[in-house]
């Protein structure tokens, strides 16, 4: 077996695509099938979920440390571009966003945030668009409450307050009909 190229240690915040930000609470060894496995032992506070990883399979289920500041940065100035509106059909645009929100990366959850945000002077959202919405924001919330060592909600806001500012921008383009 390759050395292992992800080594993560007690206490150490993660990311894991499928479910978002997660802190490793345990090293375990379990014998499964007659094979000693060495897991990792994820706990997501939000979902009140723990999940065993093992840690062989880290790498290949794009389990990763948070991300970098300089993505961070990245992360919040494609929250500050303007919102990219397909015209093809919601239910590919939907499989789009929630293939772009399980991808794990950062910057591909900001660019569904930004494209999904309606601020307050714009036409309300369906229910499946909020949903999808609000998934993204979290997401990009908690990795960002992670790193800055803050709550989600104080995070949420500061995502909240970028995509505002934003839309005054790029709203004021359009003539009210």
């Amino acid at each position: 077996m390759a050395a292992k190229a992800l080594s993560f240690d007690v206490g150490d915040y993660v990311v894991y695509p499928k479910h978002g930000v997660g802190r490793v609470i345990e090293l375990q060894k379990q014998e499964i099938a007659g094979m000693q496995l060495e897991l990792y032992v994820l706990r997501f506070e939000k979902e009140k979920m723990t999940l065993r990883v093992p840690t062989n399979k880290a790498e290949s289920v794009g389990m990763r440390k948070l991300s970098s500041d300089k993505t961070l940065k990245e992360a919040l100035e494609t929250l500050k571009g303007k919102p990219k509106v397909k015209r093809t059909m919601w239910s590919r645009r939907a499989q789009e966003y929630e293939a772009k929100i399980n991808s794990g990366d950062l910057v591909s959850i900001a660019e569904v945030v930004r494209d999904l945000f309606r601020a307050d002077d714009q036409p309300e959202q369906s229910y499946s668009e909020r949903q999808i919405f609000e998934a993204a924001a979290s997401r990009l919330a908690r990795e960002l409450a992670a790193m800055e060592e803050t709550d989600e909600k104080a995070a949420l806001e500061k995502i909240l307050d970028i995509l505002r500012k934003a839309a005054v921008t790029w709203n004021k383009d359009k003539v009210p009909a």
